[in-house]
């Protein structure tokens, strides 16, 4: 298949980054490209659909790996997985043989390994430049789900409709299962069952880069997980900063240890992000180094200085993102620099992930979740117009109008953007440029 092809299909049948900003697809594919990674690593703790998802469907997903491989005119595919991923490296190796051009690269489980940019160092030595992207290094990253859907797409004409989630935490029964788009956190919670604890609040996305959400948020392309917990659990409030008392609490309680640094899994990497020295100046309100603030662009969120290595529980990352946000605000991008040697002890400063979840109160929540490979029934859904990188998609259907699932129901519009289908059959009950409400026939 052609590169200009498989962009029309991936743009056609909404195909973005499934584990993480929503990126299209389709806007990664080029023939700059030697190496295709298959990202299996799954960053955050108790996430669990990945590994699950390429073990059900091993022979299909390596398939279009690396048939994107050839279309892109790529050297090799590498699947980048945790090696304690055992059962999906079996089945991996069980298919291998038939895919001469693709390997494993087996990596620890640390944390954030799914960072495309730490993986890309693990998988092929590359080390992508600050402010810089993986092609720059000649290197395509899409996660597993991505690559499924775009085989759905490009052997049986099927749109994104649904998306793997896993529900986990304080509920009956811990699952991962496919939900039909724009379904809210309270139906899909209630296919595992009940919350175990009352009044509960519902962390989307995982425990390091997610956010609250409600009853009422609706699952979109990017929803990975939907962790139940406790509304007062540590990682719960740690998602709730009243940023004036976080930049007060660096003023009076900052000692300037640098474990924040020398933890960072960027800074390690040579690039130039140092949050000790953010802090500093915050704590010191010094602005007479700017670089100092500007290089707050080159932040990865990842988390590692706010949630596991400051001893004072401090919170560098979400000062680092305030400054990063006014940075966006002021239209000031990343330059693309130099990096710096990656560090020799690197290897010693990965974060094991397991220490992770239980440093965040999280380890007694890391249990089987099953994967139930079918799309549940729902009757009532809000799809966004917006759920990837880029210009929202246009709807194409009006109030009244019946319509059935997998049927496009907005338009990509000019420049960056996807189109959007509908994940149920049903009437559409309103029509705005955010979203578009359906409910079941």
């Amino acid at each position: 298949m052609q590169i200009d092809e498989l962009k029309k299909i991936a743009r056609e049948y909404g195909i973005v980054g499934a584990g993480g900003a929503g990126f299209p697809a389709y806007a990664k594919m080029t023939d700059k490209a030697d190496t295709v990674i298959l990202n299996c690593v799954e960053c955050e703790p108790l996430l669990k659909l990945h590994r699950q998802l390429l073990a059900a469907h091993t022979d299909t997903i390596v398939q279009m790996l690396d048939e994107v491989r050839e279309a892109f005119g790529a050297k090799e595919a590498v699947v980048g997985i945790k090696s304690e991923y055992v059962t999906t490296i079996e089945a991996l190796k069980e298919v291998l043989p038939d895919f001469p051009k693709v390997r494993i690269c087996e990596v620890k489980a640390s944390y954030p390994m799914g960072d495309e940019v730490v993986l890309i160092y693990e998988a092929t030595g590359r080390v992508i430049k600050p402010g810089g992207l993986p092609i720059d290094e000649n290197v395509v990253v899409y996660n597993v789900e991505t690559m499924y859907n775009l085989y759905r797409a490009v052997h049986m004409q099927i749109p994104v409709t649904n998306k793997i989630v896993s529900i986990v935490g304080e509920i009956d029964h811990p699952l991962t299962v496919r939900v039909p788009l724009g379904t809210t956190v309270k139906e899909a919670v209630a296919l595992a069952g009940k919350p175990t604890v009352e009044d509960p609040a519902y962390v989307m996305g995982g425990p390091m880069m997610g956010w609250v959400g409600t009853e009422r948020t609706v699952v979109t392309k990017t929803t990975n997980a939907i962790i139940i917990l406790p509304k007062d659990h540590k990682v719960v409030m740690g998602m709730k900063h009243n940023m004036e008392v976080e930049r007060r609490r660096a003023s009076s309680s900052c000692c300037q240890c640098r474990t924040c640094t020398d933890l960072c899994s960027r800074h390690v990497l040579g690039h130039p992000i140092e949050p000790h020295k953010i802090m500093r100046a915050v704590a010191n309100q010094d602005t007479s180094d700017l670089s100092v603030f500007i290089n707050a662009n080159y932040c990865s969120g990842c988390g590692i200085c706010e949630k596991y290595a400051c001893p004072q529980s401090l919170s560098p990352k979400s000062i680092i993102q305030e400054f990063k946000a006014g940075l966006r605000s002021a239209g000031i991008r990343p330059e693309k620099v130099d990096a710096a040697p990656v560090l020799e002890e690197r290897e010693l400063r990965k974060v094991p992930v397991h220490r992770l979840a239980a440093k965040l109160g999280l380890a007694s929540y890391d249990v089987a979740a099953p994967f139930e490979d079918t799309t549940s029934v729902t009757g009532y859904v809000k799809i966004p117009m917006s759920m990837h990188i880029g210009a929202p998609a246009i709807p194409l259907v009006k109030q009244g109008e019946k319509v059935l699932k997998g049927q496009k129901i907005a338009e990509a519009a000019e420049g960056l953007s996807v189109c959007i289908h509908c994940s149920i059959d049903g009437v559409v009950e309103s029509v705005t440029e955010k979203e578009i409400v359906v409910r079941g026939s």
